[in-house]
């Protein structure tokens, strides 16, 4: 069947330029370029995503939901509400699996249109925007820990979480008002996308998409942790420095001093027991800088390549691109790229919770905790159990008793 190409997610084109199908380009010399099943590739994959990302995040929810007064730090307040937006789009994700399985048709009515295009881009800025909060929490806990301590309090956190859902919110409201379902009788398809009333509009939204969604965000992100890296390896390099001679085993005074100054707790200092053979580059500083490798990776890699797409159709439809590897790049491409980001919903829990030991330990109270709870639960219902039997019994030996009492008192004088 013919699926009409730009009925994509996240829609960037008007109704009226709805004309290349998926898998058949317009023009013969593009049949030799491969065709990709997208009505079983596609949701195949958000059913993966789906899963995955419903788990970590709800896990992630009650943990950090259920944390004691002292854990609500501002790193938690802003993971809360990332994994609260990322979890609110993935409840919407099954929708779009069987609008792709059902080759772009959509049968879920306008209402559910608009609510899971809405929630799809609010997703996109509100991710985007508390991973950009949370890292410049980070820049200021790691670089600056004194002067940032006014700063960095959970009741100003929770006033940035509101202003990032208002900006998020604001975001997404054009695009909310302009999707509708688009009937399309050439191809026998009632599609859920955005119809744009000029070109103007299209270009002023696509560009906001990529600038705001994605080039600032990634700029904010790089430069804060491009600072604590050299933070961190600049006071990696003057302990070595304070300490040449030093055994590799047993850490100097000065850098269990450093340790111990409470100006700077986010500093992996390093202790016998926790570092290897190389005393100042132990597993803390590996773990630190790991992490920041794989935060600015994930998300450079799972938004990148959709960003490279939308900005490949937008120089097509002002003709300063065209040809068969165009056609075939944002027709195949669109759907596989915009899956690679929604990954990122499934990744985030991961990078920013369960790599963490302490979130590792609340995970396992938690379920500690359940567990217990269950099984008290059980130990009173066969308590119960048991107190109803032995009733039961001690009732059916009543009524045995009256029975025989009932026998023995006619046979006595008449």
């Amino acid at each position: 069947m013919a699926i009409p190409n730009d009925l994509s997610l996240f829609n960037s084109t008007s109704s009226t330029n709805l004309t290349k199908i998926s898998g058949n380009t317009s023009t013969p010399n593009c049949t030799d370029w491969p065709h990709v099943p997208m009505t079983t590739v596609i949701p195949a994959i958000y059913s993966v995503i789906c899963v995955l990302g419903t788990v970590a995040n709800a896990l992630a929810v009650c943990v950090l939901a259920h944390s004691s007064a002292s854990r609500r730090t501002v790193a938690n307040t802003f993971m809360l509400n990332l994994c609260v937006s990322d979890l609110l789009f993935l409840l919407s994700l099954p929708l779009w699996a069987v609008y792709y399985s059902q080759g772009y048709r959509w049968p879920f009515g306008l209402i559910a249109c608009k609510v899971c295009g809405f929630l799809l881009n609010l997703n996109l800025y509100a991710s985007i925007f508390f991973i950009t909060s949370m890292s410049v929490d980070r820049y200021l806990a790691i670089v600056h820990p004194l002067r940032s301590q006014s700063a960095r309090d959970p009741r100003r956190a929770r006033l940035t979480c509101i202003l990032v859902w208002v900006l998020a919110f604001t975001c997404s409201a054009p695009g909310l008002y302009l999707r509708t379902l688009l009937h399309h009788e050439e191809y026998g398809v009632v599609a859920c996308g955005i119809d744009f009333p000029s070109h103007e509009s299209q270009m002023t939204l696509v560009c906001m998409k990529i600038v705001l969604g994605f080039l600032l965000p990634l700029l904010v992100v790089s430069c804060c942790y491009c600072a604590i890296g050299r933070n961190l390896l600049a006071d990696t390099g003057l302990v070595r420095m304070q300490n040449p001679s030093h055994p590799p085993n047993m850490p100097s005074f000065k850098s269990q001093e450093s340790c111990s100054k409470p100006e700077r707790p986010p500093t992996p200092c390093v202790s016998p027991s926790s570092s290897g053979s190389r005393p100042l580059e132990g597993r803390g500083l590996e773990r630190v800088l790991w992490t920041v490798a794989a935060v600015v990776l994930a998300f450079f890699l799972c938004w990148f390549p959709f960003h490279c797409v939308t900005f490949l159709s937008v120089l097509k439809q002002d003709r300063w691109l065209d040809g068969c590897w165009v056609n075939w790049t944002i027709e195949t491409l669109t759907p596989l790229t915009l899956s690679l980001g929604f990954s990122n919903s499934a990744i985030n829990p991961v990078l920013y919770c369960f790599i963490g030991n302490h979130f590792r330990g609340r995970l396992g109270g938690l379920c500690k905790g359940l567990c217990a709870c269950l099984k008290t639960r059980r130990e009173d219902q066969s308590q119960k159990r048991g107190s109803f039997s032995t009733r039961l019994s001690s009732f059916s030996r009543k009524l045995s008793d009256l029975k025989d009492l009932a026998i023995v008192e006619p046979s006595g004088p008449a």
